[in-house]
């Protein structure tokens, strides 16, 4: 679709890339305005009653704004997560974020990375435009989680395919397919299946920028919205709920209408940025989990501040184009 959008590879060398949208303010309940306790700073294990797992896309590893690296280990700083799935890190972020923080970390060559307070008790495994690590995240009980991070396919984009162009959906699913998005997701949920399988004893949890929509946001009580379109059961995200996972941010706010959570795009409200029709607005970016382990305790979709729309987006403290999802979950 749009030339605008960026194209980077997976840690499988898939070509994946990002959508345009808009939202710039908070979706969802406030995250956390207070910032950090001494006691949870980043470097000191939270509580194992309690798991903070956040997802982030790093906009070409934080270089469309200045001082980008200060300003992601703000965002950490300030909502406390204990492990980060990470996409766009431009084959290095994850490893300064770890640095900086003192955590455990694993960068791709190029988009992925994962950070995390907690240790690794594993290698890396990947999938499709996809990586995952095992995590121990108490010691004295050696619960350990499957920590995996995604960036699925960008073009065709179906948000442009159904508000731009006003296609049938079944023209839109095909065209799911042609993006590389439907033909991953399959792949990830047939290599984690052994995974989600086991989930009851070490819980799994699939973050990241999936560039679709889901289906339990395109509603018939959502349609004004979503430029007229009722219920649009949107592959990918049917492909995850029916391999066993469940939407963190939905579990927490199950109403779409009046949490939408959007999370593309704090900086383009319009389809150039500042200029151009209206973005079409969408939650693209989630936190999937498996395994009764994990009870969602909340889960939110944040930005800081009030970021300019490209191309003023240098000096906006906010470090990218998406907005970050937190999910706590208790664990137990």
């Amino acid at each position: 679709m749009s030339a605008k959008r960026r194209v980077f590879l997976s840690a499988t060398g898939a070509a994946v890339a990002l959508a345009a949208t808009a939202a710039v303010a908070v979706a969802g309940p406030v995250a956390n305005p207070d910032g950090p306790s001494d006691s949870a700073r980043p470097g000191k294990p939270a509580a194992a009653s309690e798991l903070r797992v956040m997802t982030l896309n790093l906009w070409h590893g934080g270089a469309k704004v200045d001082d980008g690296l200060a300003k992601q280990l703000a965002v950490i700083e300030k909502h406390r997560p204990d492990v980060v799935g990470l996409q766009e890190t431009s084959g290095h972020s994850a490893r300064e974020l770890a640095e900086e923080l003192g955590w455990d970390h694993w960068q791709s060559d190029a988009d992925l990375g994962i950070i995390s307070r907690f240790p690794f008790t594993s290698e890396v495994e990947t999938s499709q435009a996809a990586a995952g690590v095992r995590i121990r995240i108490d010691e004295t009980t050696g619960q350990e989680v499957e920590l995996w991070t995604a960036h699925l396919g960008y073009d065709p984009y179906g948000p442009y395919d159904a508000c731009f162009d006003g296609m049938a959906v079944e023209d839109i699913f095909q065209r799911e397919a042609q993006s590389g998005r439907t033909p991953q997701a399959e792949a990830i949920a047939k290599d984690l299946a052994p995974k989600i399988a086991a989930a009851d004893e070490t819980p799994v949890l699939l973050v990241g920028d999936f560039n679709t929509p889901s289906h339990l946001d395109w509603t018939e009580t959502t349609k004004d919205s979503h430029c007229g379109y009722g219920q649009v059961d949107w592959p990918v995200t049917k492909i995850f709920e029916k391999a066993g996972l469940k939407d963190s941010f939905r579990e927490a706010n199950p109403d779409p209408a009046a949490v939408p959570g959007n999370t593309w795009s704090p900086v383009y409200p319009k389809h150039e940025g500042s200029t151009g029709v209206d973005e079409p607005q969408d939650r693209i970016d989630f936190i999937d989990y498996a395994g009764d382990k994990l009870t969602v305790k909340d889960s939110v979709s944040f930005v800081e501040g009030d970021p300019k729309p490209v191309p003023d987006q240098a000096g906006n403290a906010w470090p990218t184009d998406h907005a970050a999802v937190l999910t706590t979950f208790t664990v137990g």
